[in-house]
């Protein structure tokens, strides 16, 4: 029986010469592997089609036997292709998709970090990168994780937690307005830094790379 989903690419890899293991954050499953065999050859319906930050419509068949199902067939949706132009954007779309593959579990439906995850994914294809999107993005997945942090508990400067806040509630359009001096964004990157760690035992590569 083949099952529908509406997924996110979180990264692909290489299981044979022609065949690709495609992990994805879904909106109704939350994340799952597939694996789309054949996808490399010059025939294949897969071709082109599967790349980190790629959305699409699909189905596949699901494994009885382990976590990783059959990918059967696929309509792209979007392909984020401005975030390859920049550098920093794409490092930055980069650390969204590797965080929420570190903090999320296999086959257990979390819509509200998929919609923040889609929406960090156009911000981050469309604005060039800033600081403030990246400490949003770690505010609002911690907010999604039950992990949100207690502002009155720490020793940021009152005007740092006043922007922590907004970050953490306000929309991507509000957050795009934010102006932040460096003293908050040093501020910001460090507590997030002590915080994440602390939660998850280690953060993915790429974070100071993707602040900037």
């Amino acid at each position: 029986m083949l099952e529908s989903a509406s997924g996110i690419i979180l990264r692909t890899r290489l299981l044979t010469e022609t065949s690709l293991i495609v992990v994805w954050l879904t909106l109704e499953q939350g994340r799952i592997s597939t694996v789309a065999k054949g996808a490399r050859r010059v025939k294949s319906p897969f071709l082109g089609k599967l790349d980190l930050f790629y959305e699409a419509d699909f189905t596949f068949q699901r494994s009885r036997r382990s976590d990783l199902h059959t990918l059967r067939e696929l309509a792209l949706k979007e392909t984020h292709a401005t975030l390859r132009e920049d550098l920093g954007c794409l490092r930055q779309g980069s650390y969204f998709t590797t965080l929420v593959e570190a903090t999320t579990e296999i086959d257990t439906p979390i819509p509200g970090i998929y919609a923040l995850l889609k929406d960090a994914v156009r911000v981050a294809s469309t604005a060039p990168p800033r600081p403030e999107t990246l400490f949003a993005f770690e505010l609002k997945l911690l907010s999604d994780l039950g992990m949100a942090p207690d502002f009155s508990q720490t020793r940021l400067s009152p005007g740092t937690v006043k922007v922590a806040q907004a970050l953490q509630s306000e929309s991507w359009d509000f957050i795009g307005r934010i102006r932040t001096n460096q003293t908050q964004v040093t501020e910001l990157k460090q507590f997030l830094h002590g915080y994440l760690i602390y939660h998850l035992d280690k953060l993915p590569s790429g974070r100071e790379l993707a602040i900037g």
